[in-house]
């Protein structure tokens, strides 16, 4: 069976992106492991900090899981038009531990937000940036409107189509 690693980029205990993706995680059919960003709660990357303590252990951990996986799937929070300081830290951190950063994994990047654009600004970033940052990105989806189109699953019978099409493609390269 295959292992696939899912998470919310957000550090909210109540995320829309957290309960997307461990659900889109259970949709694969495959072993999901579910990981919270407050996990890894690391200082603010900077130079000098790495210079002086070392890369935290956290960001080992996350480089890890990442490593172990089969597949990833994110669904990214949208914090002024971008990633959230949470993910963001992560990330900067993780890339210090050597290329490929995201260990060319097959991945699933999602988006969701409470209006209608889904949070197509952040996943927009994430499409164009990972693929230079050794991410296989082969299946993205965004779910605009979440109170109005998820509970306990897409309800909107279009967005459960065009996500089950990801879903597949997703399943496919794993």
């Amino acid at each position: 069976m295959k292992k696939v690693l899912t998470f919310g980029a957000s550090s909210s205990r109540k995320s829309i992106n957290k309960q997307l993706a461990y659900w889109a995680g259970e949709q694969v059919g495959e072993e999901h492991i579910h990981i919270d960003l407050n996990d890894f709660e690391m200082p603010i990357f900077s130079v000098d900090r790495e210079r002086e303590n070392g890369i935290p252990d956290h960001a080992k951990r996350f480089k890890k899981l990442l490593e172990d996986a089969d597949g990833v799937i994110i669904s990214f929070a949208e914090h002024n038009g971008a990633y959230t300081a949470a993910f963001k830290n992560v990330f900067d951190w993780m890339s210090r531990l050597g290329s490929p950063r995201w260990s060319d994994k097959p991945m699933f990047l999602m988006s969701t937000s409470p209006g209608g654009r889904g949070g197509k600004n952040v996943l927009g970033i994430a499409l164009n940036s990972f693929p230079h940052q050794g991410g296989n990105v082969v299946a993205s989806f965004s779910l605009p409107k979440f109170g109005e189109n998820f509970d306990n699953g897409i309800t909107d019978t279009e967005l459960k189509k065009a996500f089950d099409v990801q879903v597949d493609t997703f399943k496919s390269a794993l």
